[in-house]
């Protein structure tokens, strides 16, 4: 069997007809692969379609304020993503007068461009004979010819990097690379996967050997952190409170309400004993009007558990007036909220019927 002339045979019969297929633009190609990470394509191309609108041009990006990129992100989650691409954007303005490298090997040397992305773009763009492998690259060639060798480590890296650019024709590598992504994501699946009639299966080791479940190999797993947090939506007057997240930690530069994070489920009564709310509050009198049913958020690498806690306050404690903004709640949508936040805003709040008596 030859691998590429059957991969390349079965993508010009069914390839995806994607926006991002449709120019060679490396901008626009570089905004659809960072989109793209971690996000399926039928949740990814809104995401697409209003950022090129909004910023057509990688020096429209760069000139945006971070605050509306995150916005404008806001709901497509790993936010770091949105950081890197305004930073990336900046770099790619300053450094290289707004024209991108050309080259595997000087995109890499871009902030926030990482191996795949960068043969990506040098493969689509400029018709550089590179590999760009992904998770369905790897599943693809591990399972046709068997390799057992770990996909997440630099030893199995470099090996399927090998076995792919013995592969990849000089003529089209953009479409193999191509090939590899829609094969994967409409034949050769992480769970079952369309084994009869695959133009593959004559060479395929992993069918052979009934073990297709089996590859690719791993050789580790990622601990799942979990995290407890008490969100304090508090309305006084006709405002509530937020504050962006500048640490480095889950959605930097996001703003949230006031937020009290556990290292395990306390009760009510525990959390408003605990030096964190006193902190907040003072002696500032308050009501609680709601406490909202917990919310469980799953990130890659966290489970976040969370409770809304809906407050009324008739002054503001110096705590909350010096370290939070004070704004109304019809400006809500103007500042780029976590998925977590909007959720509860989404699930449990009517804006209009936000300050009860």
């Amino acid at each position: 069997m030859d691998f590429t002339a059957e991969l390349l045979k079965w993508y010009r019969a069914h390839r995806r007809d994607l926006l991002w297929k449709q120019t060679n633009d490396p901008y626009k190609i570089w905004l659809s692969e960072i989109i793209l990470q971690q996000t399926r394509v039928e949740q990814g191309e809104p995401y697409y379609r209003r950022f090129t609108e909004r910023f057509p041009t990688v020096q429209d990006l760069a000139a945006a304020p971070l605050d509306e990129v995150l916005l404008l992100w806001q709901g497509l989650g790993y936010y770091s993503r949105a950081r890197h691409l305004h930073g990336t954007a900046q770099q790619i303005v300053a450094e290289h007068g707004g024209r991108f490298p050309r080259t595997r090997e000087a995109l890499l040397k871009l902030k926030g461009i990482g191996p795949y992305t960068a043969a990506a773009i040098a493969s689509f763009a400029f018709k550089e004979a590179v590999p760009a492998i992904d998770g369905n690259g790897y599943r693809i060639l591990s399972r046709v010819f068997g390799m057992d060798e770990p996909v997440d480590t630099g030893a199995g890296k470099k090996l399927f990097a090998g076995i792919a650019e013995e592969l990849i024709p000089s003529a089209y590598p953009g479409d193999f690379n191509q090939a590899l992504m829609d094969f994967g994501s409409l034949v050769c699946t992480p769970a079952r996967p369309l084994c009869p009639g695959c133009p593959l299966l004559p060479g395929c080791y992993a069918f052979a050997h009934k073990s297709v479940e089996k590859f690719p190999v791993k050789s580790k797993r990622t601990a799942v952190r979990t995290r407890y947090f008490y969100y304090l939506f508090i309305q006084y007057e006709n405002s509530v409170f937020i504050r962006k997240r500048t640490k480095k930690d889950i959605w930097q530069g996001l703003y949230e309400f006031p937020l009290i994070e556990t290292a395990a489920r306390v009760p009510p009564e525990k959390l408003m004993a605990g030096e964190q709310w006193a902190a907040l509050f003072g002696t500032s009198p308050l009501k609680i009007r709601h406490i909202s049913e917990e919310i469980k958020h799953q990130l890659t690498h966290q489970t976040l558990y969370a409770t809304f806690y809906t407050i009324g306050l008739h002054e503001i404690s110096p705590a909350l007036q010096s370290g939070y903004l004070n704004i109304s709640p019809d400006l809500l949508d103007s500042y780029s909220l976590p998925r977590l936040v909007t959720l509860f805003l989404g699930k449990y709040l009517n804006i209009q019927k936000l300050f009860l008596p």
